[in-house]
């Protein structure tokens, strides 16, 4: 008997689903790259050295400023260091040249010939006039000064890491402004020295960081002053030799080196050894960075104005 019942076909049409976007996938994408780097900031605090640290610190500092008057211009493995000075009886000097007159000097000078060079009206506002006239010139030859010091710190780290034999040591050149002008250390690292031990004679890296130094410096008129540093550890040697005659001995051995390489004898302005007198890391005097050696270049006073008597 024939079905005579119709077939119906249901067909079910399925809804669709709103688009979602894709902005969540760029927040994930944002916190994994913060967490990536986060942890390998992590790792790399874990896994550097004080010295290292101060170089990346160094890397990223900005070159046209003068950086902080005590010290090494920053932190060494967050320690603090003492502002490098001059002490009575704190550095044994080798020679030193008669120094231009300091900015102090000249304006001490200036007064004293305002207070003995009468009252009357018109010599005060000339007094007023050369003074702000002084003022204005020191200020100027600073500024040139601190961009020249910039311009050539940045020489040096960029020279040192383009040489392959001593791009591994441009964590061990320290390289800041101080009120005494543009200061380039030598510092010693635990099995890596500047020097053979107890004695004079530098290592051949050391040797070639200074003559790659001297072509830079060499390109700026300012005189030179250098000086050897040890740690606080007593120290003999033959012939009754001490940490003041070795550092002394290191610092002169430096200066050879420099005007062999194209400085002008005539810019030494001083060779001293200090010795421990003045630690890099005071806390610890005996760290191997406290062995060091100093060069600065010192600030030059400006000229005096046209009319101005000494």
């Amino acid at each position: 008997m024939a079905n005579d019942n119709p077939i119906i076909i249901k067909r079910i049409v399925k809804g669709e689903h709103g688009h979602h976007g894709g902005a969540w996938k760029v927040a994930y994408a944002d916190f994994v790259t913060a967490m990536m780097a986060f942890f390998l900031l992590m790792w790399l605090i874990n896994t550097t050295t004080p010295e290292q640290k101060r170089g990346i610190a160094d890397y990223f500092a900005p070159q046209s400023i003068a950086q902080t008057l005590s010290g090494s211009g920053g932190v060494l493995g967050g320690k603090v260091m003492g502002r490098e000075s001059s002490r009575a009886g704190g550095s044994v000097s080798i020679f030193q040249k008669n120094s231009p007159p300091s900015p102090t000097s000249q304006a001490r000078t200036t007064d004293s010939a305002d207070r003995h060079g009468g009252t009357s009206a018109s010599q005060g506002q000339g007094s007023d006039s050369q003074s702000q006239n002084s003022d204005d010139l020191e200020n100027s030859t600073s500024s040139s000064q601190n961009g020249d010091f910039a311009h050539a710190a940045e020489s040096i780290r960029q020279s040192i890491q383009d040489n392959p034999d001593i791009a591994a040591l441009s964590k061990q050149v320290l390289v800041d402004q101080t009120p005494d002008g543009l200061r380039i250390q030598l510092v010693d690292q635990d099995g890596r020295p500047m020097f053979k031990a107890g004695t004079a004679e530098p290592m051949p890296y050391t040797r070639e960081l200074l003559q790659t130094i001297a072509k830079i410096i060499n390109r700026l008129p300012n005189r030179v002053s250098i000086s050897g540093h040890t740690e606080s550890t007593p120290f003999v040697g033959p012939n009754g030799m001490t940490n003041w005659e070795l550092s002394s001995d290191r610092a002169n051995a430096s200066r050879a080196i420099l005007t062999a390489s194209g400085l002008d004898s005539d810019r030494i302005y001083e060779v001293a050894g200090k010795a421990g007198s003045e630690p890099l890391l005071p806390e610890d005097p005996n760290a191997s960075a406290n062995r060091r050696l100093s060069i600065v270049l010192l600030r030059e006073a400006p000229p005096a104005p046209l009319g101005h008597q000494l």
